[in-house]
């Protein structure tokens, strides 16, 4: 009985410690989009991105170009140029793979450039994130922009705008 009574005050004062934490919510792409700093490294990345990909484009094109005149040459090839032509042209789309890994891949230059230009700017958005959490007293902040099935969220506890004007945005 003594156990029984003991389990039943620790979850007790558990839940009233559960129900002293505050809450609060963030949304930081809101936030991102009214730094000029954000869309300007943002406007970067997606013209450097626009560009690989139109090179990756032409590059494929140029390699469909070749497959498919070779395919209408094909019958009229003998076996050792006909197995030339096909080694090329593998090794081309091999190779377009291989340089669109290098740029697109997880630790390929874009992504490296990504990681260069935004880490900065969520650094600092985190910053101002952690001051008015602490100025507010708040024991958890959530991100409502990556939160997915939200059904509720009370504009009370939205704490985006602290954020903005301790960033000095408008």
């Amino acid at each position: 009985m003594k156990r029984f009574l003991t389990t039943i005050a620790i979850v007790l004062l558990a839940a009233l410690n559960l129900n002293a934490q505050s809450y609060g919510y963030v949304n930081t792409q809101e936030i991102l989009e009214k730094m000029p700093e954000y869309r300007v490294a943002q406007d970067r990345l997606d013209r450097i991105r626009e560009d690989h990909e139109a090179d990756m484009k032409s590059e494929m094109e140029r390699i469909e170009m070749l497959f498919r005149k070779y395919q209408s040459e094909k019958s009229r090839l003998s076996d050792a140029v006909r197995q030339s032509r096909e080694n090329e042209i593998i090794m081309m789309e091999r190779n377009a793979k291989e340089r669109q890994r290098e740029i697109f891949g997880q630790e390929g230059s874009f992504s490296k450039l990504t990681l260069e230009l935004m880490e900065p700017i969520q650094r600092r958005v985190q910053t101002a994130i952690d001051s008015v959490s602490i100025e507010m007293g708040l024991g958890i902040v959530f991100d409502i922009n990556a939160m997915q099935g939200v059904l509720y969220k009370n504009p009370r506890l939205d704490i985006t705008l602290r954020v903005m004007n301790k960033l000095n945005l408008k």
